[in-house]
């Protein structure tokens, strides 16, 4: 009896892994099938580009396509968000994908038939736009794995909920946005979600390969705008000024203390950058004012604590000893937390993403300080964030046009990889038990 139920046991653990190949491979076909199609999307939406909050056109591009497809769809999330939701026919839990959609104002160089040409408005002023981040290929990823999901909807356990998401760059002065709005507006509910996966492409990764981080691996985010006012005078005669450009100056330069004293570079990076200085008008006048702005990064939320703090510290203090007043404002406009993967689910998704690119195209890598909103979804349940090499294979990295530049180009022959990720991630967290809880 012993050896019958081993027997019984061990070929019905046969029987699944034989299943979870026959799934694979007819993932793996149905990507190849389409793949010309998530191009085509992929090259229309790059030339095509809209900003944060102003993804009309690629909104509706989306919606009609989800809705070719039979899915429930909503649009209007989060201003122009859309959501597909795909049930089933298997019992299961309720997984979510999710893609942004916003381009940046920045001015394409690269010579390509369907480079991006638009112009637009942005915060009052005249811009080009471009797909500077890679939004539209995650976008065209995402177009294509709901087509081969719903093709598979018989075999489907559960609730896959498509997340196309604007302003993940940040929503214009003045408006919310971004995944922050779509989490405050339910888009984790209803069908409450057990699990979000998000894939970035990499302009420095070789295309078709897949890196990942367990735990912190993309930096928070807090802008900060410091106010420097002391008291004006006759540039012949600063004894009789408060002068606020010297005072900003010995902030900017005592701020650089808090990274090299402060933190503990031994277990995380943390960067406190100021990038905009503004006083003045004459070379012979002490203005009244200098205003600065600047952005800081950390990778915990007890670095982001301590980080933030000391910034408030220094400014005013600094100030304060030289009499004058500083106001900060931190943050300004802009806030990510930490993006977090879910140590567990990473633990348990890897294999699915080692047998998605090959056990040669995992790369375990180490944190960046550049930000995600995504991490606003993994607050709230388990969440996987990982990349997508983009760069032509061969090519030396250090040549490769950087994200948010005009030269930032995406080698399209790793695309189908993404959407194989994609659906595997469905087919594999469905297939497995039990459910996660957020581990931060």
């Amino acid at each position: 009896m012993k050896y019958l139920l081993i027997l019984t046991l061990l070929a019905a653990s046969i029987f699944s892994i034989a299943q979870s190949d026959k799934i694979r491979l007819a993932i793996k076909t149905k990507a190849a099938v389409i793949e010309p199609k998530v191009i085509a999307w992929r090259r229309d939406i790059h030339e095509h580009p809209e900003l944060g909050n102003r993804e009309v056109r690629t909104s509706a591009l989306i919606a009609k396509h989800l809705q070719s497809l039979g899915l429930e769809v909503k649009t209007g999330v989060a201003k122009t968000g859309v959501v597909g939701i795909l049930k089933g026919d298997l019992p299961g839990p309720v997984i979510a994908l999710r893609a942004d959609m916003d381009a940046l104002p920045v001015e394409e160089k690269n010579d390509l038939p369907f480079a991006s040409k638009v112009k637009t408005t942005y915060n009052g002023a005249e811009v080009s736009v471009m797909h500077a981040c890679g939004h539209d290929t995650h976008v065209a990823m995402l177009m294509g794995a709901a087509e081969v999901l719903a093709s598979m909807k018989k075999e489907l356990k559960g609730t896959v909920k498509f997340i196309f998401q604007p302003a993940e760059e940040g929503a214009p002065v003045g408006e919310e946005g971004g995944a922050e709005l779509m989490v405050k507006e339910g888009v984790l509910e209803s069908p409450k979600v057990d699990a979000i996966f998000g894939i970035h492409i990499s302009s420095v990764a070789e295309a078709g390969k897949i890196t990942y981080r367990p735990g912190g691996t993309a930096a928070s985010v807090n802008d900060v705008k410091i106010t420097v006012v002391g008291k004006p005078s006759h540039g012949a005669a600063p004894w009789t000024s408060v002068d606020p450009i010297l005072v900003a100056s010995q902030i900017v330069t005592s701020l650089q203390s808090i990274v090299s004293r402060n933190v503990n570079i031994v277990n995380n990076a943390a960067v406190v950058t100021i990038g905009s200085i503004h006083g003045g008008n004459r070379s012979n006048i002490i203005p009244e004012k200098v205003e600065m702005m600047g952005t800081i990064r950390t990778l915990s939320a007890e670095d982001e604590k301590m980080v933030t703090n000391r910034v408030r510290e220094i400014a005013t203090l600094t100030a304060q000893a030289a009499g004058a007043t500083a106001i900060v404002e931190l943050p300004y406009s802009t806030h990510y937390p930490v993006t977090f993967n879910n140590l567990a689910l990473t633990a348990r998704m890897l294999p699915s993403l080692t047998r998605t690119a090959g056990d040669n195209n995992i790369i375990l890598t180490p944190p960046i300080t550049g930000s995600e909103d995504f991490s606003f979804f993994a607050e709230k349940v388990p969440g996987l964030f990982f990349s997508l090499g983009g760069l032509k294979k061969g090519q030396d990295p250090k040549t490769a046009g950087p994200h948010h530049t005009p030269s930032f180009y995406i080698d399209e022959s790793g695309l189908v990889v993404g959407v194989n990720a994609f659906c595997n991630l469905v087919f594999d967290y469905a297939g497995t038990e039990p459910k996660l809880k957020t581990d931060k």
